[in-house]
């Protein structure tokens, strides 16, 4: 199953399945801005990425890793999920999402396909995403990813290499699973003809 690019269709009740949203993170951080009256020099200085890269977000020349939208929404002051979506349900208590298959909001990179799951509600404590994994080479990456938090992952198929600054490359096949401390420098690699799909959980 493909499940970043879901073409929708029905589940086993019959029902239409939604497919996946493509979120436009470069008018999100374009209304950021203006909402906050900043430049684009003065989102560079709060975000800490380059006015360059800034630049081509904003132009949707450039897709975003997820360290940098972490930059991005501690830059802003937000979540990351109220940054992917600014119309997301706000925090109540007995709230829930629920995503039929194909359907949640996807965010693609130059490396990975992903779907990010209850992609409506904010302040989560943690945030599911289901990533097909395209980068065969840890080259194809502009830099190190990191998050200020722990991530666990499961591979639901195919073969990924986790590349560290601390330990050597592991591989894990389908069914094997990973816990780590995010904020060490990590990159994602598939082996072979089939993309790994992941699951991974950052908290």
């Amino acid at each position: 199953m493909d499940i970043s690019h879901p073409t929708g269709g029905v589940d086993g009740n019959d029902a239409p399945r939604p497919a996946a949203a493509q979120v436009d993170i470069g008018q999100r951080l374009r209304t950021l801005r203006h909402e906050r009256s900043w430049t684009l020099l003065q989102a560079s200085q709060q975000t800490g990425l380059s006015l360059s890269a800034l630049s081509k977000i904003e132009r949707g020349e450039l897709s975003p890793t997820l360290s940098s939208l972490n930059k991005i929404a501690a830059g802003f002051g937000i979540d990351i999920v109220s940054l992917l979506d600014g119309e997301a349900a706000p925090n109540v208590p007995g709230r829930r999402a629920i995503n039929r298959r194909s359907s949640g909001t996807a965010h693609n990179t130059a490396t990975c396909l992903n779907t990010w799951l209850a992609a409506e509600l904010r302040h989560k404590r943690m945030l599911p995403i289901l990533t097909r994994v395209t980068a065969r080479d840890p080259g194809e990456y502009a830099e190190w990813a990191n998050h200020s938090g722990e991530i666990f992952l499961y591979v639901l198929s195919g073969t990924l290499v986790v590349h560290s600054r601390l330990y050597e490359p592991v591989r894990l096949r389908a069914h094997d699973s990973m816990y780590y401390d995010a904020t060490a420098d990590t990159k994602w690699t598939s082996v072979g003809k089939a993309d790994a799909q992941v699951l991974w959980v950052y908290a």
